[in-house]
């Protein structure tokens, strides 16, 4: 009896941290064409303050009953208002949806995004399975590209689940959207751009939302390199051993009380010549806080998703390659889990990072500036980049200062504090600079060169980095709080959004335009 409890437990804790694989995450299809077709609920994007519906090949009869419904609900097209007409007179569909659109021409990518999640809400809501949404009535070519492959992008960020972990998973949005356009080969080039940069949310928000048993270090590097290598990608993985060779004690020391040892993931896309730029992502995979111990229940559950920075780097990646971008971008992922064990790191330890300097443990549970600080010296000593970015769920502070409407940035390098603050604009990942300059001697520590303490927090972690970019332009994001869904909103699913995946993969492709 004894020994097949044994080897239940053991079966149990084999099947618990089993690596994970990359699998679909749409069952939902886009396609673009010119002509009607058929379909079971279709979808009319109204500019506002249409008062007739005159849409080709409409008889009179079903002209009128539109227009007499607009009437009646005082439907006027505005931004984000929606009217349903069930079995609509003279037509073959079960519904027309109308969706105001408000004035197109001031309609952002970002607001046209979220009124592609409110329509497939709705569809999901009914039975339909092929969806028409006609375009029509934004009659400039260029507006009608921007918002119906927006409105496209955003029904699949929506449409994201993460069953992988349910026996019996509810079954997946399926439809058939056929968008009606002006320029189908315009828009269907567009599209694909924003395909391939959902493709890389939904890694992000994979890996995040994987438990710490199954996200760990090098099943998180694994997943990656799966997913990177066959858009060309060049991924490089380096073990424990290899990270203690190179003296990244700061690194190694997070991971050393666990059997799941710290790794780095550095993934280069090469879509260009010249000197990379390099992302640099946060990756502690399960947070306990180490001997600084969290203790409360409802932080602790969620500390899986302390590697959204490094799935954020990885999932920006993903979509440059993805998109053929003609830029060369590297994501470094420093990989840690932090455990308590015996041979856990202790407040008060000393560790030597990679460039040779002395670090105190002040405390445990602040980790992640320990991993980043390898993985930014890293970055500049071994790649040779030419500016540093790196994002971070990093610190409580930055969520009492900002909340989760911006993620804090600190740089002193003008051209990096613009050109993320515009990205982060116009996909809605919104950044606001704090201060670096004034707080002297915050992480001055008695014993050794800094400690990865000080007050006020964001602050004291943002000025701990710097020092590992040294000379080089770089940028500390601190995206605390914003990395995480408690309940479905707008373009979002419950759960991990992918946070960061949109800004960087904008500021990258910005920041190369505006530094040639």
């Amino acid at each position: 009896m004894k020994k097949s409890l044994l080897y239940c437990a053991v079966a149990l804790f084999s099947f618990s941290a089993a690596a994970v694989t990359p699998q679909p995450f749409l069952n939902t299809q886009v396609q673009f064409n010119q002509s009607q077709q058929q379909a079971d609920i279709l979808v009319l994007l109204v500019p506002e303050n249409t008062t007739d519906l005159a849409i080709t090949k409409w008889s009179s009869a079903s002209r009128a009953h539109i227009n007499r419904a607009m009437q009646v609900a005082e439907f006027t097209g505005k931004s984000g208002s929606k009217l349903e007409v069930v079995a609509p007179v003279g037509l073959d569909v079960g519904r027309v949806v109308l969706l105001g659109v408000g004035n197109p021409a001031e309609l952002s990518r970002a607001k046209a995004e979220e009124l592609g999640a409110t329509l497939g809400v709705h569809v999901n809501s009914t039975s339909a399975k092929r969806v028409q949404v006609n375009s029509q009535l934004i009659s400039d070519t260029a507006l009608n590209t921007h918002i119906s492959t927006a409105l496209a992008h955003g029904m699949e960020l929506r449409n994201y689940r993460f069953d992988r972990f349910k026996s019996k998973p509810d079954a997946r949005p399926v439809q058939q959207y056929t968008l009606q356009v002006t320029d189908v080969k315009a828009s269907q080039a567009q599209y694909q751009q924003l395909h391939a940069l959902a493709q890389g949310v939904f890694t992000a928000r994979e890996l995040t939302n994987l438990p710490g048993s199954s996200g760990y270090p090098e099943a998180f590097a694994n997943y990656a390199k799966q997913v990177l290598e066959p858009l060309g990608v060049k991924v490089t993985i380096l073990g424990p051993e290899q990270i203690k060779a190179l003296g990244m004690g700061s690194l190694y020391g997070v991971s050393q009380g666990s059997d799941k040892k710290s790794h780095l993931l550095i993934a280069h896309w090469q879509g260009a010549d010249g000197q990379p730029v390099a992302l640099v992502g946060k990756g502690n995979t399960f947070d306990s806080g180490g001997y600084n111990l969290k203790t409360s229940s409802s932080s602790i559950i969620r500390m899986h998703t302390d590697k959204a920075g490094a799935a954020a780097v990885v999932g920006a990646v993903q979509a440059l390659a993805g998109q053929k971008a003609a830029v060369n971008v590297v994501a470094v992922a420093p990989l840690s889990t932090n455990i308590i064990s015996r041979d856990a790191q202790l407040p008060g330890d000393v560790v030597t990072a990679g460039d040779g300097s002395t670090i105190e443990i002040g405390s445990t549970d602040a980790e992640g500036r320990l991993i980043l600080a390898d993985g930014i010296w890293y970055a500049r000593e071994h790649l040779k980049a030419r500016a540093i970015v790196d994002v971070a769920t990093l610190t409580g502070a930055k969520v009492g200062a900002l909340g989760t409407v911006y993620s804090a940035v600190f740089t002193e390098n003008a051209t990096l504090e613009q050109t993320l603050r515009e990205a982060g604009e116009k996909v809605q990942e919104r950044v606001w600079p704090l201060p670096l300059d004034g707080y002297d001697g915050i992480i001055k520590s008695r014993i050794a060169d800094r400690i990865n303490t000080g007050s006020p927090g964001a602050q004291a972690g943002a000025i701990f980095l710097q020092h590992f970019a040294a000379d080089t332009p770089w940028a500390h994001v601190d995206m605390a709080g914003d990395a995480f869904n408690s309940s479905a909103k707008g373009i979002h699913p419950e759960g991990s959004n992918g946070y960061g995946v949109r800004l960087l993969t904008e500021w990258v492709k910005l920041y190369q335009q505006q530094s040639n």
